[in-house]
């Protein structure tokens, strides 16, 4: 375990990091170290925690804007806009139970790895809410880029570029957020029976209908059986769901709407606030759907009218998985042993997006020993390598900062 440095604010950070790069003694960056197992492992000289950069700054609930340290715990800033009633902008997935990691995640961490639950095909991504940042380079130059509103830039928007860095970049001190109001109801309407090709089609009417879905999710039958929501796992077949928010009169409207839809293929159920919530938390956590602790977790972005062909060719090694985003999104999970796995189906599963021409896996759980030998994350076409390294070498030429957490250069 390589010696820890805690600096104890902003102004600490920068100098921790100066003399880092003159001394070219790399660094592991943490905050709430609660995403340790996700990209590449990271051998770094020091371990830099980040956990004193904590609190709060500027929370404004009628601007609908926050201000918090990087390293403060997502779950105190999700406490504090319960109690005026608001959310953030963005729905993050909480891995802790998928990493079997007790640690809590904090809001640099989040928008670092840019992670987003099924809200995002309403909604966004973290990147697309992160209004603000103040952060310290691989330099040792403390830099800050946007403000308090969404058309606060000038310049360079070097929000979007820190979010999904991986840390690789620069140390996040200070972040500003986008809030928006919780909504007042929720439903999720159920379909049954319906095998992957169907569902997706059900779900791309939905989403193109104007009922302003926010989550499209489809369950085989085997995934659904394992929900705590019980109109879920009791009904024995397959689980297509969908989410609709806002005002009460709007969502029992559009409720009604997709129901009378819906019903003409196949059985049809509702669930009200608290079974919806506890249904899209496992959608968006992912390992109470796919439990097994030592299965190989792939995270597959596909066009959705293709995802099931993508889906075909993984689950035959064995493994299981579902589907979020109307389509886009496979969560699949393939046995740590056997079929030919020495790189974790990596091969296979990237083999089956060439064949589709488009989309991208990442491997979001894995042992260390795989995450070194093979690419985490969808390897870049050589312009984009390019472009990579040039930033790099903008923000961190002495590659001091989570070295090879993303690439092996970077």
């Amino acid at each position: 375990m390589p010696e820890t440095l805690k600096p104890q604010d902003a102004a600490q950070v920068a100098e921790v990091l100066a003399w880092a790069a003159a001394e070219e003694k790399s660094m592991a960056l943490v905050g709430g170290d609660s995403k340790a197992a996700l990209g590449r492992p990271v051998a770094a000289d020091y371990r830099l925690d980040l956990s004193a950069l904590n609190g709060v700054s500027l929370y404004e609930p009628e601007e609908l804007v926050l201000r918090a340290a990087a390293s403060t715990p997502l779950g105190e800033i999700q406490a504090m806009l319960a109690q005026q009633r608001q959310q953030l902008a963005f729905e993050p997935p909480d891995l802790g139970d998928l990493y079997q990691n007790v640690n809590k995640q904090t809001i640099g961490g989040v928008l670092a790895t840019n992670l987003a639950g099924p809200r995002r095909i309403k909604a966004g991504a973290a990147r697309d809410h992160f209004l603000g940042v103040e952060a310290v380079s691989g330099r040792g130059t403390a830099f800050k880029s946007g403000g308090r509103v969404v058309k606060n830039v000038t310049g360079y928007d070097l929000c979007k570029l820190m979010a999904g860095s991986f840390g690789t970049l620069a140390a996040l001190t200070e972040v500003t957020v986008k809030v928006l109001p919780a909504p007042e109801k929720v439903r999720t309407v159920l379909l049954f029976g319906l095998d992957d090709p169907a569902a997706i089609l059900a779900m791309s009417q939905a989403a193109g209908s104007p009922h302003e879905v926010s989550g499209l999710a489809h369950l085989p039958g085997m995934v659904a059986a394992r929900s705590a929501v019980s109109y879920v796992a009791a009904a024995g077949d397959a689980v297509t769901a969908v989410r609709l928010e806002g005002p009460a009169p709007s969502v029992t409207h559009r409720t009604e709407a997709l129901r009378r839809q819906w019903g003409a293929m196949a059985a049809v159920e509702e669930l009200h606030g608290h079974n919806s919530a506890i249904l899209w938390r496992e959608i968006a956590n992912v390992a109470p759907l796919l439990p097994d602790p030592e299965a190989i977790i792939w995270k597959v972005s596909v066009t959705p009218s293709l995802g099931a062909q993508v889906a075909a060719a993984a689950l035959a090694m064995g493994g299981e998985g579902y589907y979020d985003w109307a389509g886009g999104l496979l969560w699949l999970a393939l046995p740590l042993q056997g079929g030919g796995q020495r790189n974790g189906g990596a091969g296979l599963v990237r083999n089956a997006l060439d064949d589709q021409e488009g989309g991208h896996a990442t491997l979001m759980r894995g042992p260390g020993a795989l995450r070194e030998r093979i690419d985490v994350f969808q390897p870049c076409a050589p312009p984009l390598a390019a472009l990579s390294a040039r930033i790099k070498d903008a923000f961190d030429p002495r590659r001091i900062l989570n070295p090879g957490r993303m690439y092996g250069d970077i």
